[in-house]
């Protein structure tokens, strides 16, 4: 058995302060996302973590990639009849979670996920390189299938469908918008006294902010 009791590190990089926070937690999530952009970031600083309760009852998680956020919520991209979507058609409570270890911290986001407009889903999509595109249409995202010589075979013969021809979003393709409920704001510091801060939001759409012991 591997103990990994011993593993630690000493958290001294920042602080969260409520008199240094604005009313609401997208203009956080903006000043943080930035920052670890700028000046801690390295790979895919929009990975995030999303998790659904699937139709078998087990929660489940997985790392997408955040496209897009505003004050309506976070946005990403995948196929409706995976099994993400299959969970998100029946719950649509979902949770998203950030770690973004350079600069010690993680943010928390409970919301409802919709499906985005259809010219938002075509806008994304016609973005996408050409190989993402038809990898898209050929992919029966969480299906079963026999080998990876299925899955070339089947790219295979996408793209020589859409040889000449304008590579279109398939309707079950397209862009899920999270609005959030909740965001819990979390930076590491020192003894394991970490500052944890979390908007929820109100009746009237206004934001409160709670702080929680680490």
């Amino acid at each position: 058995m591997s103990d990994l009791s011993n593993y630690r590190r000493s958290y001294e990089k920042s602080e969260l302060l409520e008199s240094n926070l604005p009313e609401d937690p997208i203009n956080l999530f903006k000043k943080w996302f930035i920052e670890v952009e700028e000046f801690g970031g390295h790979g895919e600083v929009n990975a995030m973590t999303i998790s659904t309760l699937g139709l078998d009852a087990f929660p489940n998680s997985r790392v997408v990639l955040l496209k897009q956020f505003n004050f309506e919520g976070f946005i990403f991209f995948t196929n409706y009849l995976s099994d993400k979507g299959k969970a998100i058609a029946a719950n649509p409570n979902v949770c998203l979670s950030f770690f973004w270890q350079e600069m010690e911290r993680q943010v928390i986001i409970k919301g409802k996920a919709e499906k985005t407009s259809v010219n938002i889903s075509d806008g994304y999509f016609e973005s996408r390189p050409e190989g993402s595109r038809l990898g898209a249409i050929a992919s029966e995202q969480s299906s079963v299938v026999p080998s990876r010589q299925y899955l070339d075979d089947r790219l295979k013969e996408v793209e020589k469908s859409f040889e000449g021809k304008e590579i279109q979003r398939p309707e079950h393709w397209g862009g899920y918008l999270v609005r959030p409920v909740s965001v819990e704001f979390w930076q590491g510091r020192p003894n394991r006294m970490h500052d944890r801060v979390r908007y929820i939001l109100q009746d009237d759409f206004s934001w409160k902010l709670v702080r929680l012991a680490p």
